[in-house]
């Protein structure tokens, strides 16, 4: 439970924001960066509002492959196996560049997410798939955003055959409900296990 799941539309966010601004310093960590997103772009009411408003309010100064950090993008995928392709590619390679890490696991949660959205269709645009070279999907990503494209839709990289999604905005998802709960597991080298986590 955060702010996000507090308030139903962004009147009622503005005051308790104020208000827990105040009390709890904590939670301008928990909430990330709200000047980088509008407030009329937040889903408020929706089910998992702050899974889907973080990629825009914690961006990776490091970019991602449609964007060079100066704008968050909310990535999702058609299946949980190419959710946790795509996943398990990116933490690798977090975990692998910090110094003298020799063991740890990250919590992943696995949403079902429903959105409404006109996206861009990338399939056949040649270039964008490369395995680490982002600058010409980046180009693109920022000359789509500027031309007001809700997202886009592209094959997935790291697991053949699967479909990924971008949006630029999360006014577009209507419903975004946890299924399931995995740990992924650092040996020091990759990420060698996924384990499904399993309440009891």
């Amino acid at each position: 439970m955060t702010l996000f799941d507090d308030v139903i539309n962004k009147e009622d966010f503005a005051t308790v924001y104020a208000i827990q601004a105040l009390t709890n310093p904590r939670i301008l960590n928990e909430l990330g960066d709200l000047s980088l997103l509008s407030s009329s772009e937040i889903p408020f009411g929706i089910d998992g509002v702050n899974y889907v408003t973080a990629p825009f309010t914690h961006i990776n100064p490091e970019g991602s492959r449609f964007s060079n950090g100066d704008f968050g993008v909310l990535y999702l995928a058609d299946t949980i196996d190419t959710a946790i392709k795509e996943s398990l590619y990116h933490q690798e390679k977090y975990f692998q560049n910090l110094q003298g890490l020799h063991y740890d696991t990250v919590d992943m949660r696995c949403l079902k997410v429903t959105f409404s959205a006109s996206v861009a269709d990338l399939f056949q645009v040649k270039g964008i798939y490369e395995q680490e070279d982002y600058s010409l999907p980046r180009r693109l990503g920022a000359e789509l955003k500027k031309n007001a494209q809700q997202g886009f839709q592209y094959y997935s990289v790291r697991n053949q055959g699967g479909t990924c999604w971008g949006l630029f905005s999360p006014i577009h998802v209507t419903s975004a409900i946890q299924t399931k709960h995995f740990e992924f597991i650092f040996d020091g080298k990759s990420m060698s296990k996924v384990r499904e986590l399993v309440k009891q």
